[in-house]
């Protein structure tokens, strides 16, 4: 019996073009960044939509999910993908500038929440009862108009009756954005006015059954939208991985939509 020598294995294979059998393709990683406490959307346990969303697209590319967790406040762009911490964010509006989006795999609007037993009937913006009951709203800062709901009011003159609940709320407590559909469980307000993929997925926990009417009018002048287009967006210029996303999200769109099902988010 014949044996080849390490040397010989060395020439053998460098005649035929191949490398060292031993050397292992090296593993690909999708680099992801989200808030760790920020459900429906995303937590550190995994439990979230775009979590799973990101496990499912890791599949599709082969690639290992890894996270870098980042609380989603202004500037959370700029201090994530372009400061090169990752490579992809999961759930951006098609129009925002500063990334570079897939496809949207989703499209969601603003609700209208409501006690389902004995909480007003609002269907629009107009309806002249939400000038007589405690309205809740998300605030962004400070100031009062900055989110699209808390424009439409104001445009209205609903000022005085509207009661503003951070956005970004206490981080210690868990997915501090759902205060707003709490409070009107609690009673403390009539009616809130909600980004629908949060509405959707509180409304489905236990509790005082709750209603969700999208918003109306879609627009409101002078262009104030409420239905946006959602998408995974990567840095400008990387228009290689996007390509591969959305061909990943085609293949598995039938997937994308039980899954967004499954978390009620609701569709204009």
């Amino acid at each position: 019996m014949s044996v080849l020598l390490p040397w010989t294995v060395g020439l053998l294979l460098f005649a035929s073009g191949a490398g060292p059998a031993s050397e292992p393709k090296p593993e690909r990683v999708l680099r992801v960044c989200a808030d760790p406490n920020n459900l429906p959307f995303s937590n550190a346990r995994g439990e979230g939509f775009e979590n799973r969303l990101a496990q499912l697209l890791g599949r599709e590319l082969k690639a290992r999910v890894e996270y870098t967790w980042w609380a989603q406040r202004r500037g959370f762009i700029r201090s994530t993908l372009k400061a090169n911490l990752c490579d992809v964010v999961m759930g951006v509006p098609t129009e925002l500038e500063m990334v570079l989006p897939t496809r949207p795999y989703y499209r969601s609007t603003y609700v209208f929440v409501t006690k389902k037993d004995g909480g007003p009937e609002v269907r629009s913006f107009d309806d002249p009862v939400l000038h007589q009951v405690k309205v809740g709203v998300h605030l962004v800062g400070d100031d009062f108009s900055n989110t699209p709901p808390a424009h439409a009011l104001t445009r209205r003159g609903i000022i005085q009756n509207v009661v503003g609940y951070t956005l970004y709320g206490d981080y210690a407590e868990d997915s501090p954005p759902s205060a707003l559909v709490e409070a009107v469980r609690k009673g403390d307000v009539d009616v809130a006015v909600v980004w629908g993929p949060l509405a959707g997925y509180q409304a489905r926990r236990p509790g005082v059954p709750l209603t969700l009417t999208p918003v109306s009018p879609r627009v409101d002048p002078p262009g104030l939208v409420f239905a946006f287009d959602i998408a995974v967006g990567v840095r400008k210029g990387d228009k290689a991985l996007r390509d591969e996303l959305d061909a990943a999200l085609t293949r598995r769109q039938r997937e994308v939509r039980a899954l967004l099902a499954s978390y009620g988010v609701p569709s204009p």
